[in-house]
């Protein structure tokens, strides 16, 4: 062998292979990507197998919504003790128990399918140790995320991930459907069960040695208070939160109660709406791959002004209009709620202290879901109170309203984005992962 080409030969030092991964997907920020894709195939085709696991015992719809509620309520009862425990512990840690805990909860929930006749009390209570571990990993999953990349490549580094993220959620859906008519749900189940423990075992090799440690805390509820001082001392960022509590809970309701009866009424059943759902998680994709190309100077503004077409399937649906129309506006209305997904990371990156990530995420996240379960119980109601379409054009009317009543907020329209990293003097750097600025580090005047 020529020994110009073997790296080993004496004298000459090792070649080093070029890195296929750009300079802002450092070792931490790839696992992450890689274990978000791998649960996302497996929860999204698992939330369709919950449903039909629950009607092959003999369930109905209503029970349906036992076990969708089972899940949700623990996400509201522990969020923020979720939040508090992940800027406490080793993030990392926080993120493998809660995995571990899922994959034990979707396991016995397939054994039950599989094995025996499930009662309506056990999926209930194994769907809620679900939403469980889902309450503690969301917000160390956040600030783990938040903090893996540097602030100059943070747009586009959040952009591919939430593409790669976008187009899991989508692909398992449709695969999870698939799978779901061929070989029951009981092995779906077992599959999300299987990509838990995947999942887990990547997110164990992340690297945070150097990791600054975080100063002892006075306790779990001054954590919570700090981490909610962090929230208050920002009106950006408490009245994005507001403007999402009621924005989602109305349109959570309008997809869940009001979309597959108008499918039904006038779409001719469930396959239009179904398409129509996945032409939406088509336009997130498409929305991220637009983030990562586009750089808006005033993160928010351009956000949030791409968060008024959400009021577009609820007025949609109130007309209704036909079902390749319903398809666009889905279609829209995910590009652009993606543009805001994308500022709204970046936002928190490069405002957010990296010790306060976690309890910042999980008051947001707590925000996101907290009135949905009240929003989809009062849906039936409203609509024997008012009508559909007046329900209908209720939800549309309210996410015009809190959306504009957010852009009366200055900070919302002027924050902008850092282009330019500041070194910090004496402070280690993360393996696996881009330091982020010190100007990252600090609020920018008058939002603190």
């Amino acid at each position: 062998m020529n020994s110009a080409a073997d790296p080993a030969a004496p004298g000459r030092s090792p070649r080093r292979t070029p890195s296929r991964r750009p300079a802002w997907a450092g070792r931490n920020y790839s696992l992450l990507t890689a274990a978000a894709v791998v649960t996302h195939l497996g929860s999204h085709g698992a939330l369709i197998a919950a449903a039909f696991a629950v009607l092959d015992a003999g369930g109905d719809g209503g029970d349906v919504g036992l076990v969708a509620a089972a899940r949700t309520l623990p996400l509201v009862l522990f969020l923020l003790i979720g939040g508090a425990l992940a800027d406490r512990l080793p993030r990392h840690r926080v993120m493998v128990a809660a995995n571990a805990l899922n994959c034990v909860s979707q396991g016995l929930f397939a054994l039950l399918v599989l094995t025996g006749d499930p009662q309506l009390w056990q999926m209930m209570l194994l769907t809620a140790l679900n939403g469980t571990g889902q309450a503690f990993f969301s917000p160390a999953a956040e600030g783990m995320l938040l903090s893996s990349v540097r602030g100059e490549q943070a747009g586009r580094a959040f952009a591919v991930f939430r593409m790669a993220m976008q187009g899991a959620a989508l692909g398992g859906a449709a695969l999870g459907g698939a799978m779901v008519a061929v070989i029951g749900p009981g092995w779906v189940l077992a599959a999300d069960a299987a990509a838990f423990a995947v999942a887990a075992g990547l997110r164990s090799f992340l690297d945070v040695s150097g990791v600054p440690a975080r100063a002892p805390g006075g306790g779990m509820l001054s954590d919570l208070r700090e981490g909610w001082r962090e929230v208050a001392g920002r009106p950006w960022l408490w009245g994005i939160v507001v403007q999402f509590s009621l924005a989602n809970a109305v349109v959570g309701a309008a997809d869940a109660v009001y979309g597959p009866l108008v499918a039904r009424d006038h779409l001719g059943g469930p396959a239009p709406w179904g398409l129509a759902l996945g032409f939406f998680g088509a336009g997130t994709v498409v929305g991220a791959l637009l983030m990562t190309r586009w750089k808006p100077q005033r993160l928010l503004l351009a956000g949030t002004l791409c968060v008024f077409p959400l009021a577009l399937p609820s007025a949609a649906l109130a007309v209704p209009v036909p079902a390749a129309a319903l398809c666009a506006v889905m279609f829209v209305t995910g590009v652009t709620l993606e543009v805001f997904g994308v500022s709204w990371m970046t936002a928190l990156h490069q405002e957010i202290p990296e010790d306060k990530l976690s309890r910042v995420s999980a008051y947001d996240w707590f925000g996101s879901v907290a009135l949905v379960p009240l929003a989809t119980a009062l849906a039936g109601p409203a609509e024997q109170a008012f009508g559909r379409t007046p329900a209908l054009w209720g939800c549309a009317a309210l996410v015009v309203l809190v959306t504009a009543a957010v852009l009366c907020v200055p900070d919302v329209r002027n924050l902008r984005r850092r282009t330019k990293d500041v070194a910090m003097a004496g402070a280690p750097a993360v393996p696996g992962a881009e330091s982020r600025s010190a100007d990252a580090e600090r609020p920018v005047g008058g939002l603190g």
